[in-house]
């Protein structure tokens, strides 16, 4: 697991407006977080509770919704965890895997994945046309 910052920006919905952020890049974590007076502010409003199981064993309940994101022009749809309002935006692996990125731990940055079809198998020598 690792961590590294990007520029990200984040909006309610694809029409936007959009707000330009730093967010740090967590490959331990599932959902991204984002400070809850944020998502406010962009209009994000939560859909659902999901709990959670902190690191030190304990169980938290946080509210959660669906916001924009794009990075280096890719954008997507993501869910969003309503998270305490003195913590930074941190993205996650479904936030990154719905953008088809990949962290590279090595170059700290964020770059394409090669996403698998179910049911589709190549020969090593042959590519996906």
């Amino acid at each position: 697991m690792g961590t590294f910052n990007v520029t990200v920006e984040v909006a309610a919905g694809p029409d936007g407006p959009f707000e330009s952020m730093e967010a740090m890049v967590d490959t331990g974590a599932t959902f991204t977080v984002a400070p809850a007076s944020t998502l406010h502010r962009l209009g994000v409003e939560p859909t659902r509770r999901i709990r959670f199981a902190l690191a030190d064993g304990s169980r938290v309940e946080r509210d959660a919704g669906w916001m924009v994101i794009r990075v280096g022009g890719i954008e997507s749809p993501s869910p969003v965890v309503f998270g305490e309002d003195d913590g930074g935006l941190v993205l996650g692996s479904v936030t990154l895997t719905t953008l088809g990125l990949h962290a590279d731990l090595v170059r700290q940055q964020l770059v394409p994945a090669l996403a698998c079809l179910p049911g589709i198998v190549l020969a090593p020598d042959r590519e996906a046309a």
